[in-house]
């Protein structure tokens, strides 16, 4: 049997025996690259593939080779380097108990709906390590970039996969929630102080997964950061899965304490990119499938959206959503360049924010505070110019894809670090400050 038929027939055989999710993760991109008597060796991509496959369907692929050969082979998996052999793993098919237990995940955000490409890849391979042995590899897991690219996406299908296929308990929140809980235990609301706190901890402490999402809004809340480091230390040190999503990374979380940040560094760092081209051709084609206009979309009209929504996945799903509803309302004979640019006009003209940069951001906010442009590059720290720059760089990184070390240099060579402070001021002062907030409402309606 040659290579190709042997690959293709044990292929086959794997993908009736396992999760969909798990096969288009862990054995699509196998190849065969050598065969003899006793032994055979696989190409796989990643370090993480060979991790995963050694560790976890090392017997299945030993017993599916056998039942298709009937030669028991010495399997080997082919990196450039050598891994650390970690213990074997077991996933827990186990049937799911906790049907009264709220996970807060919604069901609709799976793997399978899970868009791939070249800027998440890394990111949807850690998570379906985690998903698949939860507590034991990644743990802590860090994903981290902009608001709007797949983070919760992703922490929801990793929920998702852990509940359909054991019995742990999962418990997914935003941190304001967790905020918000933890500041009710000084007004319980009638109930005796010591019990809502029991609660509390009973509640983020009694699960085996533990996905806390937007985990920056930390900053500035002291007591909280204390409550949620107990909670982080009791987990981790029970061999529980913690799951973390923030909108930078560990290290660019300057204002949280160094305890915290120097945690979220002991599991693995993810970073999230903004979607290519292609992937955001994708995403819309797959948002399309199996609806009223799969087969009246042009080609031409997914490249238009994908063109006017490069930073953002949840815009880019807003202009699909727009575009079906004008569709269901209008009923073409197609959806072609003309009518697709008809229906977005005044969406992508009003909330797409791909054609801000740098250069507009500064004079926007130079114009809304009576000075210039120049004013905010140099090198005056009075609070009339101090102020309007950190709030202008702030804007920057929330409606640009520009790095921290990028915005600093457009700021009249300005370090990182000093970006990095004036978005961690600038968000902590829009806590309470209701002038800020309007501030940077009347900006953005600029832009």
């Amino acid at each position: 049997m040659r290579n190709e038929e042997l690959l293709k027939s044990f292929l086959d055989k794997i993908y009736g025996e396992i999760n969909p999710a798990s096969f288009h993760a862990w054995f699509n991109d196998l190849k065969i690259i050598s065969l003899t008597d006793e032994t055979i060796t696989f190409e796989v991509p990643m370090e993480i593939h060979k991790k995963m496959l050694g560790d976890n369907y090392y017997s299945l692929i030993e017993k599916t080779l056998y039942n298709i050969t009937n030669i028991n082979y010495d399997i080997k998996f082919v990196l450039e380097s050598e891994l650390e052999i970690l213990p074997k793993i077991e996933v827990d098919n186990h049937e799911v108990t906790n049907n009264n237990f709220d996970t807060h995940l919604k069901p609709e955000l799976n793997f399978s709906n899970f868009v791939v490409g070249d800027t998440n890849r890394l990111a949807k391979v850690a998570a379906m390590a985690v998903a698949e042995a939860p507590g034991r590899i990644h743990n802590p897991l860090f994903i981290y970039g902009k608001s709007g690219l797949g983070k919760t996406h992703l922490m929801h299908a990793i929920g998702n996969f852990i509940t359909e296929n054991s019995n742990r308990k999962v418990l997914y929140c935003t941190c304001d929630e967790f905020k918000t809980e933890y500041t009710n235990l000084a007004n319980p609301d009638n109930k005796n102080t010591i019990e809502y706190a029991n609660e509390f901890k009973n509640k983020y402490r009694n699960v085996d997964v533990l996905i806390i999402d937007d985990i920056q809004y930390l900053v500035g809340a002291e007591k909280t950061q204390q409550e949620f480091f107990n909670t982080f230390n009791y987990l981790h040190q029970s061999n529980k899965q913690i799951i973390i999503s923030s909108d930078r990374s560990p290290d660019d979380l300057k204002i949280l304490e160094e305890r915290l940040r120097s945690r979220f560094m002991w599991g693995l760092p993810v970073d999230i990119y903004p979607p290519d081209f292609d992937l955001r051709c994708r995403i819309i084609r797959k948002k399309i499938e199996n609806t009223s206009i799969a087969n009246l979309m042009k080609e031409e009209s997914v490249e238009y959206i994908a063109n006017a929504c490069q930073n953002d996945v949840r815009f880019l799903e807003g202009a699909v959503n727009r575009l079906m509803a004008y569709t269901a309302m209008m009923v073409p004979k197609s959806v072609d360049l003309e009518f697709t640019c008809e229906a977005l006009k005044d969406f992508v003209n009003k909330n797409i924010y791909s054609n801000n940069n740098i250069t507009k951001i500064q004079k926007a906010v130079a114009d809304h505070y009576n000075i210039t442009v120049d004013d905010l590059k140099g090198k005056k720290r009075s609070n009339k110019v101090a102020h309007p720059r950190q709030l202008a760089m702030y804007l920057c990184r929330m409606e640009t894809d520009e790095t921290f070390p990028r915005i600093g240099m457009e700021f009249g060579g300005r370090d990182h670090s000093t970006v990095i402070f004036a978005c961690d001021k600038m968000e902590k002062e829009l806590l309470n400050n209701k002038e800020l907030e309007r501030d940077i409402k009347e900006i953005k309606s600029k832009l």
